[in-house]
């Protein structure tokens, strides 16, 4: 038997001879996890004995962290805008970058979405885990929002953290626009976007624990832009904003995509690193789109 102090000792070692590039603030997390005490109360109950059950979940945990099963997969929690968000191997764990792109809607938003009608209605595509269209409905007065992915294991994920946050959405199966209807101020989407050739030199814990469906973005990486800039027009109202995710390399490419497709207001934002990372544009106040 060990104290807690001895197992986080334990637990850095092991993930730092794994070679866990974070493998400090993981033992602490797992650690966290599994004994349920935060730094305070880890502080002041370091040097007492963990139960047998705390011990042996803690070291399993740390064998599957060293077989780059990753982190908040282990825990089922990520945390995105500031909300918790239950994840598994269905759907991508959120990540900080993709908050530059709720930023930039609801930046967007205050200025004007479109019109005057009283609610804004909010389509994410390829919605994952629910963590755009929910961090926007927390954060957007008066949103209806729905959600839609081709995956209906990752759609239950949505439905579970909708629920967990007491945030009502609509959750819909559908392959793209196949089964959508109607007319939404905004559609948002952080669409898989990685080139099929390019998946393979990935992390091992993305490319071998997070769904492929979710990252492959087919032969030049831009398949899903191009589908969704050509549809979304028929589903947005004039003056409606498209928002997408983008890999660094790829904002020329996909604003050159909206223009074409007649949008306005065309701009790329760069993340923290300076990076491309986030493409909006409004539709023409004229409804040009069949």
């Amino acid at each position: 038997m060990r104290t807690y102090r001895e197992l986080l000792n334990t637990g850095k070692k092991y993930l730092e001879r794994a070679g866990i590039a974070d493998w400090n603030t993981d033992a602490w997390l797992l650690l966290e996890h599994v004994s349920g005490m935060d730094r305070t109360r880890y502080f002041m109950e370091q040097n007492q004995i963990a139960s047998e059950t705390e011990e042996v979940e803690y070291l399993e945990f740390l064998e599957k962290r060293a077989a780059r099963i990753p982190l908040q997969q282990l825990t089922h929690e990520a945390w995105f805008f500031g909300l918790p968000f239950y994840v598994d191997e269905n759907v991508l764990i959120p990540r900080q970058d993709t908050e530059i792109l709720v930023e930039e809607i609801l930046k967007e938003t205050e200025k004007k979405v479109s019109g005057s009608q009283d609610s804004v209605k909010i389509l994410d595509m390829c919605t994952g885990s629910g963590c755009i269209l929910l961090s926007l409905l927390a954060n957007i007065k008066k949103a209806e929002g729905t959600g839609a992915d081709l995956s209906k294991k990752a759609l239950e994920v949505a439905r579970k953290n909708g629920n967990r946050l007491k945030l009502k959405a609509e959750w819909r199966f559908s392959d793209l626009f196949s089964h959508i209807e109607g007319k939404y101020d905004i559609i948002v989407s952080n669409p898989p976007y990685i080139a099929s050739q390019v998946i393979d030199t990935l992390m091992e814990e993305v490319r071998e624990h997070e769904p492929r469906m979710a990252l492959d973005g087919k032969e030049d990486g831009l398949y899903f832009y191009r589908k969704l800039t050509k549809e979304s027009g028929t589903y947005l109202r004039p003056g409606g904003l498209l928002a997408f995710e983008i890999g660094y390399d790829q904002g020329e490419a996909v604003s050159e995509m909206m223009r074409d497709a007649l949008f306005e207001h065309v701009k790329v934002v760069k993340d923290l690193a300076g990076l491309d990372r986030v493409v909006t544009g409004r539709k023409k106040q004229e409804d040009t789109h069949v």
